[in-house]
Protein backbone atom coordinates (compact mmCIF):
# COMPACT_ATOMS: atom_id res chain seq x y z
CA UNK A 1 0.00 0.00 0.00
CA UNK A 2 1.47 3.77 -1.02
CA UNK A 3 0.29 6.42 0.83
CA UNK A 4 0.27 9.82 -1.12
CA UNK A 5 1.24 12.37 1.21
CA UNK A 6 4.63 10.72 2.34
CA UNK A 7 7.75 11.21 0.39
CA UNK A 8 10.35 8.07 -0.37
CA UNK A 9 11.82 9.01 3.05
CA UNK A 10 8.72 8.13 4.45
CA UNK A 11 7.96 11.70 6.05
CA UNK A 12 4.80 13.67 5.77
CA UNK A 13 4.43 16.04 2.18
CA UNK A 14 2.10 18.22 0.81
CA UNK A 15 0.80 16.76 -2.21
CA UNK A 16 2.14 18.11 -5.70
CA UNK A 17 -1.05 18.91 -7.78
CA UNK A 18 1.05 21.65 -10.40
CA UNK A 19 -0.02 18.56 -13.52
CA UNK A 20 -3.64 18.54 -12.06
CA UNK A 21 -6.47 20.13 -14.34
CA UNK A 22 -8.10 22.99 -12.84
CA UNK A 23 -11.94 21.89 -12.93
CA UNK A 24 -14.88 23.23 -11.14
CA UNK A 25 -15.30 22.11 -7.77
CA UNK A 26 -17.99 21.98 -5.15
CA UNK A 27 -18.80 20.50 -1.86
CA UNK A 28 -21.45 20.34 0.73
CA UNK A 29 -21.06 19.25 4.78
CA UNK A 30 -23.43 19.51 7.25
CA UNK A 31 -23.50 18.73 10.87
CA UNK A 32 -25.82 19.09 13.73
CA UNK A 33 -25.62 21.09 17.38
CA UNK A 34 -28.13 19.74 19.76
CA UNK A 35 -29.13 21.60 22.54
CA UNK A 36 -32.39 22.43 25.17
CA UNK A 37 -35.49 24.00 23.57
CA UNK A 38 -35.14 26.90 26.28
CA UNK A 39 -31.73 27.31 24.32
CA UNK A 40 -33.67 27.27 20.83
CA UNK A 41 -35.99 29.94 21.66
CA UNK A 42 -33.23 31.95 23.35
CA UNK A 43 -31.42 32.22 20.00
CA UNK A 44 -34.88 32.66 17.85
CA UNK A 45 -35.97 35.46 20.02
CA UNK A 46 -32.47 37.17 20.27
CA UNK A 47 -31.84 37.05 23.91
CA UNK A 48 -28.04 35.42 23.67
CA UNK A 49 -26.12 38.52 25.27
CA UNK A 50 -22.78 37.65 23.02
CA UNK A 51 -24.99 38.86 20.48
CA UNK A 52 -26.96 37.28 17.03
CA UNK A 53 -26.12 33.74 16.63
CA UNK A 54 -26.47 32.64 13.43
CA UNK A 55 -25.24 35.60 12.24
CA UNK A 56 -21.91 34.87 14.04
CA UNK A 57 -21.73 31.62 12.93
CA UNK A 58 -22.43 32.40 9.46
CA UNK A 59 -19.12 34.41 9.46
CA UNK A 60 -16.80 32.12 11.52
CA UNK A 61 -18.01 29.34 9.09
CA UNK A 62 -16.75 31.34 6.10
CA UNK A 63 -13.38 32.67 8.04
CA UNK A 64 -13.07 28.97 8.68
CA UNK A 65 -12.88 27.81 5.10
CA UNK A 66 -11.00 30.10 4.03
CA UNK A 67 -8.36 29.14 7.08
CA UNK A 68 -8.47 25.58 5.93
CA UNK A 69 -4.92 25.25 5.13
CA UNK A 70 -3.23 26.69 8.49
CA UNK A 71 -5.40 24.18 10.15
CA UNK A 72 -4.87 21.37 8.70
CA UNK A 73 -1.42 20.29 7.27
CA UNK A 74 -1.70 18.61 4.37
CA UNK A 75 -4.47 20.96 2.65
CA UNK A 76 -3.59 23.01 0.11
CA UNK A 77 -4.13 26.90 -0.20
CA UNK A 78 -7.10 27.30 -2.33
CA UNK A 79 -8.65 30.25 -3.77
CA UNK A 80 -12.25 29.91 -2.84
CA UNK A 81 -14.83 31.46 -5.08
CA UNK A 82 -17.55 31.21 -2.82
CA UNK A 83 -18.58 30.19 0.82
CA UNK A 84 -22.01 29.87 1.96
CA UNK A 85 -23.77 28.11 5.43
CA UNK A 86 -27.31 27.67 5.69
CA UNK A 87 -28.60 26.70 9.33
CA UNK A 88 -32.17 24.73 9.77
CA UNK A 89 -33.55 25.14 13.23
CA UNK A 90 -35.33 22.86 14.96
CA UNK A 91 -37.44 22.30 18.36
CA UNK A 92 -33.51 21.09 20.22
CA UNK A 93 -31.15 21.28 17.26
CA UNK A 94 -29.34 23.29 14.38
CA UNK A 95 -28.49 21.96 11.25
CA UNK A 96 -25.84 23.20 9.31
CA UNK A 97 -25.15 23.19 6.09
CA UNK A 98 -22.06 24.94 4.30
CA UNK A 99 -20.80 24.94 0.35
CA UNK A 100 -17.81 25.68 -0.63
CA UNK A 101 -16.79 26.19 -4.07
CA UNK A 102 -13.51 26.79 -6.01
CA UNK A 103 -11.77 26.50 -9.36
CA UNK A 104 -8.88 24.50 -9.29
CA UNK A 105 -6.75 21.29 -9.01
CA UNK A 106 -7.71 19.78 -5.48
CA UNK A 107 -11.30 19.59 -3.67
CA UNK A 108 -12.77 21.69 -1.07
CA UNK A 109 -14.70 18.91 1.33
CA UNK A 110 -11.90 20.29 3.70
CA UNK A 111 -13.21 23.59 3.78
CA UNK A 112 -16.76 23.01 3.65
CA UNK A 113 -15.86 20.47 6.84
CA UNK A 114 -14.00 23.05 8.62
CA UNK A 115 -16.94 25.86 7.91
CA UNK A 116 -19.61 23.46 9.33
CA UNK A 117 -17.86 22.42 12.53
CA UNK A 118 -16.55 26.17 13.10
CA UNK A 119 -20.03 27.49 12.46
CA UNK A 120 -21.42 24.55 15.09
CA UNK A 121 -18.61 25.10 17.41
CA UNK A 122 -19.76 29.16 17.39
CA UNK A 123 -23.09 27.98 18.29
CA UNK A 124 -21.59 26.49 21.43
CA UNK A 125 -19.38 29.62 22.20
CA UNK A 126 -22.20 31.68 22.05
CA UNK A 127 -24.40 29.40 24.14
CA UNK A 128 -22.51 28.10 26.83
CA UNK A 129 -23.30 30.44 29.70
CA UNK A 130 -26.97 29.17 29.15
CA UNK A 131 -26.22 25.74 28.40
CA UNK A 132 -23.37 23.08 28.62
CA UNK A 133 -24.92 20.28 27.66
CA UNK A 134 -24.98 20.86 23.92
CA UNK A 135 -23.61 18.61 21.56
CA UNK A 136 -21.62 18.54 18.29
CA UNK A 137 -22.57 15.81 15.76
CA UNK A 138 -22.83 14.32 12.46
CA UNK A 139 -20.26 16.18 10.80
CA UNK A 140 -20.26 14.84 7.26
CA UNK A 141 -19.23 15.50 3.59
CA UNK A 142 -23.20 15.29 2.22
CA UNK A 143 -22.01 15.63 -1.52
CA UNK A 144 -18.82 16.78 -3.90
CA UNK A 145 -18.66 17.56 -7.22
CA UNK A 146 -15.44 18.13 -9.94
CA UNK A 147 -11.88 16.41 -10.10
CA UNK A 148 -10.45 13.08 -11.11
CA UNK A 149 -12.75 11.00 -8.47
CA UNK A 150 -15.80 12.36 -9.98
CA UNK A 151 -18.59 13.68 -8.05
CA UNK A 152 -19.78 12.26 -4.54
CA UNK A 153 -23.24 12.14 -2.99
CA UNK A 154 -23.92 10.55 0.33
CA UNK A 155 -25.38 7.72 0.42
CA UNK A 156 -29.63 8.01 1.56
CA UNK A 157 -29.36 11.72 -0.58
CA UNK A 158 -30.62 12.03 -3.45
Amino acid sequence: MSFTHFNDSGRAYMVEVTGKDDTSRTAIASGKITMRPETIQAIQNERIKKGDVLSVAQIAGIMGAKKTSDLIPMCHQLMLTGVDLRFEIGTNSILIEAEVKTVGKTGVEMEALTAATLAALTIYDMCKAIDKEMVISEISLMKKTGGKSGDYLREGLK
